[in-house]
């Protein structure tokens, strides 16, 4: 079984082709990154009109990557939300025309839900149930994964998801965008102890996550150390911001699998990528006897391979997808329950 797999969520123009659900024979992304620095975010308007540019020759080179044919497809799978719903409708009316014209299935997948299948793209797997921790620019989620096609939402943002906090923080410190690659890199330099940044916990019983206060504590570290005339030291600032980050984000995922008896882990999206992040979850996942595992880098920012294999797994359980070619796309996730 060949599906095709199309991901224009944001910031990203992505295609992949899976076969037999396992198989990755192509993954081609092509990143905005150039496109949105000057701004230093996301401009809607501009993603969309770089996605309407790309996704013919991205979708092109996946097929010839690949070594096969649009004939030779039994499915395609396409992002239908959440996400900038501009950028959404160009990948979703590229894979209902192509769908249409071949007469094959044409399957609406749930960004999250390729997020927290996309584990299954490393060679090292968890069994079913895990607890998955997704942490990206716009979501930071715990979710039980009980199986391909069934998650419960455990916890969530309140306000600023992590990695949106990264790039406010970033910005703040004039270190440019995306902020997460680059305060990770940045705080590789400093002391994550130099800074006593807080860390909300909000109620016992709660996985949701605010990550708006660290970063106006953030914020107020600057304007005071600007106002006394006080030199500041950039590295330790992004050290112990990550490390707030970090700490409140392996914690709750940790207690979120011990209250529910779940013994395995998985670390998703873009967050995910942190090196500071994936070392404590994997050195407190081994304190607290709980297997963690990681997707390979490559694969936790947005990608189609990821949609692919949520994909097949929807197409393998037809009731799960819509089956008509009038299909929209959402900006919020469908699997928030």
């Amino acid at each position: 079984m060949l599906l095709l797999a199309i991901e224009s969520s944001c910031d990203e123009t992505a295609a992949a082709v899976l076969a037999d659900g396992v198989d990755l024979l192509s993954s081609v992304v092509d990143s905005q990154i150039q496109v949105h620095s000057p701004y230093g975010g996301i401009v809607p308007e501009l993603a969309s009109r770089r996605h309407i540019e790309t996704i013919y020759p991205v979708v092109n080179e996946a097929l010839k990557k690949a070594g096969i044919s649009l004939k030779q497809l039994d499915a395609i799978a396409v992002t239908q939300g959440p996400g900038l719903v501009g950028s959404l409708l160009i990948g979703m009316s590229f894979a209902k025309a192509l769908a249409y014209v071949r007469n094959i299935p044409c399957i609406g997948v749930d960004h999250m839900a390729g997020h927290l299948l996309s584990i299954f793209l490393g060679q090292d797997h968890p069994s079913f149930p895990y607890i998955a921790l997704a942490a990206s620019g716009g979501h930071s989620s715990i979710y039980l994964v009980n199986d391909p096609v069934s998650y419960e939402l455990l916890g969530q943002t309140r306000d600023d998801a992590a990695g949106e906090a990264f790039d406010k923080v970033a910005k703040l410190l004039g270190l440019g965008y995306p902020g997460g690659p680059i305060i990770a890199e940045t705080a590789s330099k400093g002391d994550p102890e130099a800074v006593s940044f807080p860390r909300a916990w909000l109620e016992p019983e709660s996985f949701d996550f605010s990550f708006s206060g660290v970063k106006t504590a953030v914020v107020n570290y600057v304007n005071q150390a600007i106002q006394k005339e006080k030199k500041l030291h950039i590295p330790d600032i992004c050290a112990s911001f990550q490390e707030a980050i970090s700490d409140v984000l392996v914690e709750k995922t940790l207690t979120a699998a011990k209250s529910t008896n779940v013994s395995q882990i998985v670390l998703a999206g873009g967050v995910a990528a942190n090196q500071r992040l994936r070392a404590l979850m994997k050195s407190r996942g081994k304190e607290e006897k709980l297997s963690v595992f990681l997707p390979p880098t490559q694969y936790c920012t947005d990608n189609a391979a990821m949609i692919a294999v949520a994909g097949y797994h929807l197409y393998q359980n037809t009731e799960q997808w819509p089956k008509t070619i009038d299909m929209d796309v959402y900006s919020r996730s469908q699997i928030h329950f």
